[in-house]
């Protein structure tokens, strides 16, 4: 009964809701030309919230909305991907305030994020692709995003590497040798940027892959090895960025370095996981060889008379 009329609230839900979110936020931002207002901050972490998250309900329901039997592809409209664009951006403005509140990036994403959303309405007359279709194109998202993320962990996992070899030689005045290595600044930034950049590649990479199955297979297989795998590797990225954010003790490279040596430890276990299983395979197309096989095989074992007629095999007629 609780969930039938939360669920009826949230089918409330429109482009309205977070659209209006975005622009108080923007009027909160354009506030601060009139000085410090009391309680503008707390206000916009409120409203980026509420905007969030009724954007994200909104684009759930509309892609649960498609029924099975539609030929329709899930999330696979320009109106679907004009607003993912936006939530896009208005996840990353808000992971960039609430690292530093004092800028005022929200007046250059904002309208952004705004555009966007004006975009996706203006192009809600074209149809949507079919459920083929979106299904490469989501598989095409997931493999690019996954190979950026797993690229970006591999990379910041040998700027881990050298940052403790280099300062360690710092330690023992070895820094001068023949063997030069990049400045601990320089690795410690190329560290950060590597968990910034494979986090939000590994979450659009699972974000993608659980969409291409559901258009596969019309059901999310939440209990799929890779699936989990994935999204163990992306909690444990986003948990890494926001240690790296937001708790800088006194030695703040080594605990980078530290961060992307056990990304590096759970990329391994995640692409163990995926190799290991059949994720990734698409079950009605592996099947369809097996009964060409079979046609072939009873096809040639038949038998013709001397007019070239087929004989039917014993017990037929």
């Amino acid at each position: 009964m609780y969930d039938t009329a939360i669920m009826d609230i949230l089918r409330q839900i429109s482009v309205t809701c977070f659209s209006t979110s975005y622009l108080v936020v923007l009027v909160l931002e354009a506030l601060r030309f009139l000085g410090r207002v009391p309680g503008r901050g707390l206000a916009v972490i409120v409203m980026m919230c509420l905007g969030i998250f009724t954007h994200v309900t909104y684009l759930m329901l509309r892609a649960a909305a498609i029924s099975s039997e539609d030929n329709i592809g899930r999330l696979a409209t320009w109106t679907d991907w004009s607003l993912m664009v936006a939530l896009g951006l208005a996840i990353a403005f808000f992971a960039f305030y609430l690292r530093r509140p004092d800028t005022v990036i929200g007046l250059f994403f904002l309208p952004a994020i705004l555009a966007m959303i004006a975009l996706s309405q203006m192009v809600s007359h074209m149809p949507a692709f079919e459920r083929s279709e979106a299904v490469e194109v989501w598989r095409g998202v997931h493999g690019a995003s996954m190979m950026l993320g797993s690229a970006a962990v591999l990379v910041g996992f040998l700027a881990g590497i050298m940052y403790l070899v280099q300062s360690r030689r710092l330690k023992r005045k070895q820094a001068g040798s023949a063997l030069r290595l990049p400045t601990l600044e320089t690795l410690q930034n190329l560290n950060r940027n590597c968990l910034v950049i494979s986090t939000a590649a590994v979450g659009l990479g699972l974000v993608s892959g659980v969409v291409m199955n559901w258009n596969r297979l019309g059901v999310i297989p939440w209990t799929d090895g890779g699936i989990v795998l994935s999204g163990v590797l992306f909690l444990w990225l986003a948990s890494a960025t926001l240690i790296e954010y937001f708790y800088a003790p006194a030695s703040r490279g080594r605990k980078v370095a530290y961060l992307t040596l056990a990304s590096f430890g759970f990329l391994v276990l995640a692409m163990t996981g995926v190799l290991s299983t059949s994720h990734g395979a698409d079950r009605s197309e592996a099947s369809e060889p097996v009964v060409e096989t079979e046609l072939d095989e009873r096809a040639t074992e038949s038998e013709f008379d001397d007019d070239g007629e087929l004989i039917p095999p014993r017990g037929e007629s």
